[in-house]
């Protein structure tokens, strides 16, 4: 039948249609739920917990996490999934880690271990030599009292965590690691070192590629020779360094931040003790309150930096002339809370010939700002 405008009255309704702008949306949010990593569990060992990160579309790739912490020696060796990327052996009072530990199926792939908080007191020189895709370690708070020369030679580590155990002497060639060219990020804060032996050449394998290096709260009485090394990141807190003088950084020309913060003893600054670094442009020697001028030159030659800090020292009034040898630095900490900023005052317009731009610092108590309920300098 047709109406009066020749319309089929009995033909059934067509679909509803999604209008065509919210198609691109729609595909976007599934290609980002597709990308991003959805978590699930799966059946694990009894007393360890493995989760699965599924990526790529369709869940097409998929890492699994094993934690098998706090559940006592008695849990290695421990089988894995094949697909395991980061295994937690924390807290189980390990006494020994070898290659036998540390084999079988899943262990080949692992990007991630974690050996904290145990009773190791030593390494088998092989026990990570399986692990040829380790790129995280981490054996903080044990009992290590030395490394074995080739402890990290067959892994390509890029984060090795070493803090809180007992290592008296260490040897820089040690972390020749097989990172072809990778950056190396090195804790070895809190330990009892001496003595940090220099690179050797003589044995053949390139300087280890070590970036960032924390040697803080050891017992390190001079500044150790780490020359070859493309160190950026530098800390030597609560370091007995008896003086630091012409010379001390010799060879890290490209490192970019220094701390000396809380040195024990009696540190001495002497003239141009910096002078090796004018790559550096953060400098800290917060909370050393001994600490006494030398001069001005005693920041001689530090050419790019920016901040420095000097909280806590008394390295205070600042001398008139401490721009002159700091032509980059925008800011200085010289007190809780006191914070001094460059300030170029131009003079008046039009210039004279001749004319010099006044540099000077400008301080400012920010804790008595924020008392004043005031959020910026």
């Amino acid at each position: 039948m047709k109406t009066w405008q020749g319309e089929d009255t009995h033909r059934p309704p067509s679909s509803p249609t999604m209008p065509w702008p919210l198609l691109p949306l729609l595909l976007l949010l599934l290609l980002l739920l597709a990308a991003s990593g959805a978590q699930t569990t799966r059946p694990c060992f009894p007393g360890c917990q493995c989760e699965v990160e599924t990526f790529g579309l369709f869940d097409s790739f998929s890492l699994t996490r094993v934690d098998c912490s706090g559940l006592g020696p008695h849990i290695v060796p421990v089988p894995i999934p094949l697909d395991t990327a980061h295994l937690d052996l924390s807290s189980n009072r390990l006494e020994t880690v070898n290659e036998s530990v540390l084999a079988g199926p899943g262990y080949t792939t692992l990007s991630g271990l974690d050996l904290s908080h145990n009773l190791l007191t030593s390494l088998s020189p092989t026990a990570f030599s399986r692990l040829r895709y380790l790129e995280s370690l981490d054996l903080s708070h044990n009992g290590l009292a030395a490394l074995p020369a080739e402890s990290f030679t067959s892994s390509p580590l890029s984060d090795v965590n070493l803090s809180h155990n007992r290592l008296r002497e260490v040897s820089v060639s040690a972390f020749a690691t097989h990172s072809q060219g990778r950056a190396l990020h090195l804790d070895l804060s809190h330990n009892l070192l001496h003595r940090l032996l220099p690179h050797s050449s003589q044995a053949g394998r390139p300087a280890p590629t070590i970036q960032s290096l924390n040697l803080a709260w050891n017992r390190l009485r001079a500044m150790p020779d780490l020359r070859g090394l493309p160190l950026r990141y530098l800390s030597l807190d609560g370091n007995p360094l008896a003086a630091i003088g012409p010379g001390t950084f010799e060879g890290l020309a490209g490192l970019t931040h220094l701390s000396l913060g809380n040195l024990q003893g009696l540190p001495r600054l002497a003239p141009h003790g910096f002078h090796e670094l004018q790559g550096l442009q953060v400098l800290d020697l917060s909370s050393n309150p001994r600490l006494q001028w030398a001069g001005p030159e005693v920041f001689s030659g530090l050419g790019s930096l920016q901040e420095l800090d000097l909280s806590g020292t008394g390295l205070v009034p600042l001398p008139e002339k401490l721009l002159v040898h700091l032509p980059a630095l925008q800011s200085i900490s010289v007190g809780q809370g006191v914070q001094c900023r460059r300030l170029v005052r131009e003079g008046t317009y039009p210039r004279q010939p001749g004319f010099t731009p006044k540099v000077a610092l400008h301080c400012i108590d920010t804790q008595e700002l924020g008392a004043r309920g005031s959020n910026t300098l």
